[in-house]
């Protein structure tokens, strides 16, 4: 109260000023703060999912090698395709964060050309300064009624009004840099909002543009997308871009049914105690998953598997060239969580079903074969009249 008065002239306390004093900031600093009700991020273990196996594989072949272009799960609802997702951030080490503007990591420093490519950040580095940090890998997840403005950014509108200032922020996409991004009802989404989200996972960045201004943002993140395909069909192109593909199906012995039920009771129940049961066992997959992650820096693949993966693609007659490129670092990613730095035909294998169902198109197969029918029909017409 004796900050308000003084500017008053000393007038007596009015019930307005009493409410402004009430509401001010230094009040609200000494304030205890009350329980919000938040509830703790407690997502269930990631090896307490019972079977589901495929499914486990890819999610976790994908977390190893980002390359491989994410997952797609289908299937239909109450199955555990979401458990799955959000549990994956139990099992993920810390990830490096690049301190500098050119987004630089210390290792992408050791090349000859460093200091004329990233400048700023060699100089730093040169001196001792630290240039990145570690940092927990966080899921972000898309809601279902996301504007193309939430996904990729744009005007501040708040801004613009109160304080006329125009600034550009980033959207969902850029806060997913080295994260997880997961869409649920992928099928469900705009194709324009699909198609920002595919192109910014392919190339690793994306621009905004609105006026004169624009901006480019990081986007390297991980794509998990699921779907109930009673509720849709995603467009062929869409399907292709996706890395991997499982099918999800509920599981349908009664052993595995109950046990899913003792489990998931467990962790309704008495959650800290459920999660505690699986630290060991959660924290030992971490561990693999770093290892994995530096062996892959290191792994090839053999010839012969090469061979097989190239003549799968053209058995199944694939047109797509990124089922080969799928294919090939999901099998180096399979070889390295296995700690071997040479993939060879059994991780071929063991990956094609993910990387190659429903990437070959019948209609195209069928497309084509009409053309080559039309352009001998044409040859054979040409002979004819030139004979």
């Amino acid at each position: 109260m004796s900050d308000l008065l003084p500017q008053y002239g000393g007038l007596e306390e009015s019930v307005l000023l009493r409410l402004l004093n009430q509401t001010g900031a230094r009040a609200v600093l000494a304030e205890d703060i009350p329980d919000a009700g938040l509830a703790d991020q407690r997502p269930y273990p990631f090896l307490a999912i019972v079977g589901q196996i495929e499914m486990r594989i890819a999610l976790m072949l994908s977390v190893i090698n980002p390359s491989i272009g994410g997952v797609l799960l289908i299937g239909p609802r109450g199955i555990g395709k979401t458990t799955a997702v959000r549990s994956l951030t139990g099992i993920l080490p810390d990830i490096e964060v690049s301190d500098c503007d050119e987004g630089i990591l210390p290792y992408e420093l050791q090349s000859e050309n460093a200091q004329f490519l990233y400048p700023d950040c060699y100089e730093k580095y040169q001196s001792g300064q630290s240039i990145s940090h570690f940092e927990a890998v966080k899921l972000v997840e898309l809601p279902l009624n996301a504007r193309l403005e939430d996904v990729v950014g744009g005007i501040n509108e708040r801004l613009a009004i109160q304080q006329q200032r125009v600034r550009l922020e980033k959207g969902i996409l850029a806060h997913a840099n080295n994260n997880l991004l997961y869409v649920d009802e992928v099928n469900l989404l705009d194709d324009d909002i699909v198609d920002a989200i595919l192109d910014a996972a392919a190339q690793g960045s994306y621009t905004v543009r609105r006026g004169a201004m624009s901006g480019t943002f990081n986007s390297r993140f991980v794509l998990i997308g699921s779907m109930n395909p009673e509720e849709g069909r995603l467009r062929p192109q869409i399907l292709d871009r996706f890395g991997l593909r499982v099918n999800v199906r509920g599981l349908m012995t009664h052993d595995d049914r109950l046990e899913v039920y003792k489990r998931v009771r467990m962790y309704r129940e008495t959650p800290t105690q459920f999660i505690r049961a699986w630290e060991t066992a959660t924290a030992a997959t971490r561990e693999e998953i770093i290892l994995a992650r530096e062996l892959l820096k290191e792994t090839t693949i053999d010839d012969d598997a090469v061979a097989l993966g190239l003549s799968l693609v053209q058995k199944l007659d694939i047109d797509s060239h990124r089922a080969e490129f799928t294919m090939f670092e999901a099998a180096r990613a399979h070889a390295a969580a296995d700690g071997r730095d040479k993939a060879n035909i059994q991780d071929i294998r063991a990956v094609a079903p993910m990387a190659l169902r429903q990437r070959r198109s019948q209609f195209m197969v069928s497309f084509f074969n009409s053309q080559q029918e039309e352009d001998n029909q044409i040859r054979t017409f040409v002979d004819e009249l030139t004979s």
